[in-house]
Formats: C-alpha cells, sequence, structure tokens
C-alpha cells in the first residue's frame, strides 16, 4: 500500500477527487486529506506518504511552498500539481521543485486517473531500487532525476500516451515558457540548446516538442520573432539603422541584413524607406 495526500482548499473538489481515486485504485493507496498547505505539510510529515497531490493556490502555504517543504524532507515523494491558471512563473517552479505533473484545472477524470496511476507505478519502482530489486532503470532515471543527476525532464511519453480526451497540459506549458524565454532573450545571443535547459528539458525532447507546437525549428521560431521585432524598430525614424540588428540579437550587422533579406525580400535600409513612403 501507498500513501497518498490530497492538498485542495475546496471542499467539494477534493472529495470529488478522492472518491475517484479510491474507486480507481482500491486496495492500492490510502488517502489523505488537507485543506490547506500547512496542513498539507503537518499531514505529510506524520504518515507514511509517497504521492502528493497539490492545490497551487492555497490559504497559508500556497502548493509550491508546501511542495518545497515536502521536497526537503523526502526527495523521492511524487509530487503533481493542480491549478486553474496557466501562468508560466508556477510552471517554472514546479520544474524547479521536481514536479511529475502540473495539471491544469478543469482536468478530465481520465487525465487524473492516469497521472495518478503513473505516480503508484513510480513510487513502486523506486521502492524496488531501494530495496536492491529489479527496476525499470528508465523510469528510475526519466522520473527520479533528482537521484541520479539526470536532466530536469517531465516524462516524456505521456503526451504521445494521452488520451483524446485528455487536455494538452504539458504542451501548452512548455508552449508559455519558451515564449516568455523568447521574449525575455530574443536580443541575447541564445541557442535552442539554452532554451530546453531553461524550461527544463532534454535537448531532443525539446526539438521533437517545438516542432510539434509551432511547426518549425527554435532557429527559425527565433529567427522571425527577432525580425519582427526589428521591423518595429525600424519602424522608430530615431532608431539608426545600423544599431537594429544589435538591439534583436545580431551583433553582426552583416548576417542580420542577411537574415533579414531572407525574411522579407529587402534589406534593413529598404524596409525603412519602404514604411516611411507608405507614411507619407
Amino acid at each position: 500500500m501507498f500513501g497518498l495526500l490530497i492538498a485542495e482548499d475546496e471542499l467539494i473538489e477534493r472529495q470529488v477527487l478522492k472518491k475517484t481515486l479510491q474507486k480507481k485504485f482500491e486496495g492500492q493507496c490510502v488517502i489523505w486529506e488537507a485543506e490547506n498547505g500547512n496542513e498539507a505539510v503537518e499531514v505529510f510529515l506524520k504518515e507514511d506518504i509517497q504521492i502528493v497531490i497539490l492545490d497551487i493556490g492555497m490559504p497559508g502555504l500556497n502548493g509550491i511552498q508546501a511542495a518545497e517543504a515536502i521536497r526537503k524532507e523526502s526527495p523521492e515523494c511524487c509530487i503533481i500539481f493542480l491549478t486553474a491558471y496557466d501562468r508560466f512563473d508556477y510552471a517554472k517552479k514546479a520544474i524547479s521543485v521536481g514536479a511529475m505533473e502540473y495539471l491544469l484545472k478543469p482536468y478530465s477524470r481520465m487525465e487524473i486517473i492516469n497521472v495518478a496511476g503513473e505516480a503508484l507505478r513510480l513510487a513502486e519502482q523506486y521502492r524496488k531500487w531501494r530495496s536492491g530489486a529489479a527496476v525499470d532503470e528508465e523510469i528510475i532515471k526519466r522520473n527520479f532525476r533528482f537521484f541520479l543527476e539526470e536532466e530536469k525532464v517531465w516524462q516524456e511519453e505521456v503526451l504521445e500516451e494521452r488520451e483524446e480526451d485528455g487536455t494538452n497540459t504539458r504542451l501548452s506549458v512548455m508552449t508559455s515558457m519558451v515564449e516568455e524565454y523568447v521574449r525575455s532573450h530574443y536580443m541575447q545571443e541564445i541557442s535552442m540548446h539554452d532554451a530546453a535547459r531553461a524550461v527544463g528539458y532534454s535537448e531532443p525532447y525539446f526539438c521533437k516538442m517545438f516542432k510539434l507546437q509551432f511547426g518549425q525549428s527554435f532557429t527559425s521560431y527565433l529567427a522571425e520573432y527577432r525580425i519582427n521585432e526589428a521591423k518595429k524598430l525600424l519602424c522608430q525614424p530615431n532608431v539608426n539603422v545600423k544599431d537594429v540588428g544589435t538591439r534583436v540579437g545580431y551583433p553582426d550587422s552583416n548576417y542580420f541584413t542577411k537574415v533579414f533579406r531572407r525574411l522579407t525580400g529587402m534589406n534593413p535600409s529598404e524596409y525603412r524607406m519602404d514604411v516611411l513612403n507608405k507614411i507619407t
């Protein structure tokens, strides 16, 4: 038997979730409840718990803060976050605390069952690993990276194996994180490797998921973003054309001109002239 803790300040949501998991995993786990982050930490320290499902927006200690306290006590605990807000800072914190999943409300019944089932399998693998028994090494390496110093990646197969009615939560979170990263760093020298590390994915997986979501490579996306920003600057007569490339991440003016021409069909000076002519 495994211990599973549900921390949710909404009573009805907590009871529905508990009932759903009890019915599906009867005989596999004992389910504990907490109505806020402080109580969640107290219950975790008192009981034998391997899986924690935390709502992020709770009074007192929020879900992120409770998870950080729990992680200090138990690096192997499987942490699942629930939230009604698709926020970049929450997703980034979820990665830093080593969460195995981050679900946006409203999640489907099948989605929470699949995630909880995977958490139970992980807890079983970890228990075997600690006892010296044979385990699925791939599961251990992928999900218990805080022990084996693997890269901070979430379960890479979930997107491919999700139910058709399940929401594409992870891809949505990754998209928000990538867009925020590019928006904040496009003026610097960055690469796909840098972006992958920033959002907590291995480079091959990041490349695969990026193409799935954006329909192009990260390099192409970054180039288009930079050139669009360059166009905005070129529409401002007080900005020197020679400075535009540097301000959008292309310190080499010749390379900037080459990329700009490839994507727009004209060089930066021609583009500015064309814009000014249309205005006048």
